[in-house]
């Protein structure tokens, strides 16, 4: 398998997650409705294992999505490029500006801390 798509494979695959889990979907339930086993949908959203035909039809049957939902991955980013659009970002920002972002951070990841 390509790098192209190795990343192809976990951004669907991550995109199948988030659409599960808002759905609130429990894996299990979902691969009980797909009639596979966990471990195999657990490997399609960790992009070890690419659905293909019927398979990739089924899901998006389950989830009641349209195939062209899954493919909706531009905002699926990893750590790295996060962070390197978020320097991009704070780089165009005034003093105050950045005075905001950062205490509003700062906040957030207290809140984390707590619970």
């Amino acid at each position: 398998m390509n790098k192209t798509n190795s990343i192809l494979n976990k951004q669907i695959g991550k995109r199948i997650q988030e659409i599960r889990e808002s759905k609130k979907i429990k894996q299990f339930e979902l691969a009980e409705m797909l009639d596979i086993e966990p471990s195999n949908l657990s490997k399609i959203e960790t992009g070890i294992y690419f659905p293909r035909g019927d398979k990739l039809l089924n899901i998006v049957d389950a989830l009641g999505v349209e195939l062209k939902d899954l493919f909706d991955t531009d905002h699926i980013k990893s750590k790295e490029e996060l962070i390197k659009i978020i320097n991009e970002y704070l780089l165009v920002l005034n003093e105050t500006e950045l005075g905001f972002f950062y205490k509003s951070i700062k906040s957030y990841v207290e809140m984390l801390k707590r619970e």
